[in-house]
């Protein structure tokens, strides 16, 4: 089962949409707008790769925040923003059996969609 998370006007989820329609891939799309996010779930990612990795510190969202809420960001701190702001997580996250690739390259894809077929 492979489970696309991200914002639907997003270029960077239009152009993973495109290669996985495109592969003939069967997934299923999350938009955090529409659904929200779940706080395990963010945990689960940060976890795997990193909350410096997950929470997106170059969208206008963060950029936006005050000094305060930008310093001192630990994995908790980090939970908490993106909780408030789905848009400050990183896009696309595509999970695929029981990892998960966050962002969006071909080449990655390629090869995590020739496992998750194999």
């Amino acid at each position: 089962m492979i489970t696309m998370f991200g914002i639907k006007n997003c270029d960077t989820i239009k152009k993973a949409r495109n290669f996985l329609d495109g592969a003939r891939a069967s997934y299923s799309f999350h938009d955090y707008k529409v659904s929200g996010v779940d706080e395990q779930k963010l945990r689960g990612w940060i976890v795997e790769h990193g909350w410096e990795t997950i929470l997106n510190r170059s969208g206008t969202t963060f950029r936006a925040l005050d000094a305060g809420d930008k310093a001192h960001i630990d994995a908790d701190k980090a939970v908490m923003l993106m909780m408030a702001n789905p848009s400050m997580i990183k896009r696309p996250i595509l999970e695929v059996g029981d990892r998960s690739i966050v962002g969006f390259k071909a080449s990655t894809y390629e090869a995590a969609l020739g496992r998750a077929t194999a």
